[in-house]
């Protein structure tokens, strides 16, 4: 069953990048297991999972496992800590070949190829693994059956239209939810999420190819990826109902601040680095943004009266943000050689190359990174960044503080050791207990 108050959780794009979302959730089942302990099974946190871009593919995940929260974390982890790139898309060289190769030769001398039209490719990288991959990985003929189950109240998807230049939000929920309508934006309620919504979501422009995906009325068109044109990331998630939001980022929220480079005006940017710095556009700001927004109507609410709060359909919404406290775009300089060696050469092409300090177009890099030592070391890193915000984690969920049972007071006999301490637990969880609390010299585990 869904946990009250109804909690959205808002999963980020940002390709590679979507690993640190998965060591944050892991530490987070971590915590609400040491809580709730075997009650931690019998529920599910979220009611409502929205995701974007690469987030839409651990929301969908996360969604079609709604039932067991802790083994949907576990799900996602295990294909996270174990990812190679050709997992994702073509990383051999006659895959390269055939799409990033051809893709630059266009660009530079298409004007002098004849048969270009017939030829030209669709995106710098081949994606065709992933859909194989979301096949496996992803049951989505789940989702259905859990929605009716009340395990989940809601799962929501966004992409952005090609064919119209609306930013829209496909969503499937337990009931029947009005769509919203706004400013190049729309939400449509469909039966069934698909592996072409997942693929339509992830589609990083230029990088990967748009989906076509068939609407209501059997209207199809194509899609790129939901973190374009995506300007209220919060929206859906309020929109379905949730009356508070966990939100994880992929970056720039509490990151340190970028180095200035010793000389700044050495060298005229790299295509690597311009598109590094659109990538972050399109990922990362929105969110910030509308975050900031929230917070805002949030304070301004709070100054109204009762009776004038009444009247507005505004509400405030709690929330919780947990970001990554380091620079990916540094932990990526130092995973670069990680690349299959002809992704390497047609990255090279644009600018990405070096390591180390030395290292140059990591931040487009980083999202092209699927390969298990970067996407483990931001796992360990969402991780330790939730573990470190542990008391605002219980705080925002309400979770009761860990209890020790009670056990009656055994007398020893005279001269015998001083009774053990430990009893069995006798799985009543109506009786009060006392808090544990440990010794300045002690630190729990």
């Amino acid at each position: 069953m869904v946990e009250t108050p109804l909690t959205g959780l808002v999963l980020s794009g940002g390709g590679a990048r979507a690993a640190y979302q998965v060591g944050v959730l892991r530490a987070i089942a971590r915590l609400r297991r040491e809580r709730l302990r075997h009650r931690a099974r019998l529920s599910n946190p979220f009611g409502i999972i929205t995701g974007t871009s690469a987030g839409a593919i651990n929301a969908a995940s996360l969604a079609c496992h709604a039932d067991t929260f802790e083994g949907a974390v576990e799900v996602l982890a295990r294909v996270w800590e174990n990812f190679s790139a050709d997992q994702v898309y073509r990383a051999d060289a006659l895959g390269v070949l055939r799409t990033g190769a051809r893709w630059l030769t266009m660009l530079s001398a298409g004007w002098l190829i004849a048969r270009w039209r017939k030829l030209r490719p669709r995106s710098l990288l081949d994606n065709a693994p992933l859909a194989d991959l979301l096949r496996q990985a992803v049951p989505l003929q789940r989702l259905p059956r859990l929605l009716q189950q009340r395990q989940l109240h809601a799962l929501a998807v966004t992409a952005s239209s090609y064919s119209t230049g609306e930013h829209v939000t496909f969503y499937s929920a337990a009931q029947r939810i009005e769509p919203w309508l706004r400013s190049q934006r729309i939400a449509l309620q469909i039966d069934e999420i698909g592996v072409e919504h997942l693929l339509a979501s992830s589609a990083i422009p230029f990088i990967f190819p748009a989906a076509r995906v068939h609407g209501p009325g059997g209207h199809a068109g194509w899609y790129g990826d939901g973190s374009m044109r995506q300007s209220a990331p919060l929206s859906a998630a309020i929109h379905l109902g949730a009356e508070r939001l966990l939100i994880i980022g992929a970056g720039r929220m509490h990151e340190p601040p970028a180095q200035a480079p010793r000389h700044p005006d050495a060298d005229y940017p790299s295509l690597a680095q311009i598109a590094g710095h659109a990538m972050s556009s399109i990922f990362l700001d929105a969110l910030t943004v509308d975050i900031e927004r929230m917070q805002r109507i949030n304070r301004t609410l709070a100054l109204l009266p009762d009776h004038v709060r009444q009247d507005t359909p505004l509400r405030p919404v709690e929330s919780l943000v947990i970001s990554p406290s380091q620079r990916i775009d540094d932990i990526a300089t130092r995973h670069l050689e990680n690349l299959p060696t002809p992704v390497r050469a047609l990255l090279r092409g644009v600018g990405v190359g070096g390591v180390g300090p030395d290292a140059r177009g990591a931040a487009l890099a980083s999202y092209l990174l699927f390969e298990a030592p970067f996407t483990r070391e931001l796992m360990a890193l969402g991780e330790a960044d939730t573990m470190a915000r542990a008391d605002e984690v219980h705080q925002f969920f309400a979770w009761p503080a860990v209890r020790v049972p009670r056990r009656p007071a055994a007398t020893a006999a005279p001269g015998a050791p001083e009774a053990a301490t430990a009893a069995a637990y006798s799985g009543d969880d109506t009786q009060p207990l006392p808090v544990i609390t440990a010794p300045p010299d002690i630190v729990l585990p």
